[in-house]
């Protein structure tokens, strides 16, 4: 059987790495550990880096290498392309399915 919460998180992958790289240029690393703070997820490498290649691939990330001491990070950040579809899924959450997220969550906290 399908473990629920990864089938979740797998719906979320996307939104979620569009939101983070839209609040700062951010690196492969910085996103498993914000993932995995804001979810409890560990999001695997082999699960994300192909994502953001896609993403790339697509126009809705731009890299670029940045000098953090002796190591080189490949750095994303959302292009006009990616803050646009960020939009859209904002649109997507909005309203009906907002409704039903907050539902979900005060269930949870009732428990």
């Amino acid at each position: 059987m399908v473990d629920v919460i990864d089938a979740f998180m797998r719906g979320l992958e996307k939104p979620l790495i569009l939101w983070l790289i839209s609040q700062g240029p951010r690196h492969g690393y910085e996103l498993i550990k914000e993932v995995k703070r804001l979810t409890g997820q560990k999001l695997k490498p082999s699960v994300l880096y192909p994502l953001l290649y896609q993403l790339e691939r697509e126009g809705f990330l731009v890299s670029e290498l940045i000098r953090k001491g002796r190591r080189e990070l490949k750095c994303y950040r959302l292009t006009e392309k990616g803050k646009t579809l960020l939009v859209k899924v904002h649109g997507l959450f909005s309203n009906p399915i907002r409704r039903i997220i907050v539902d979900l969550i005060s269930e949870s906290e009732k428990k």
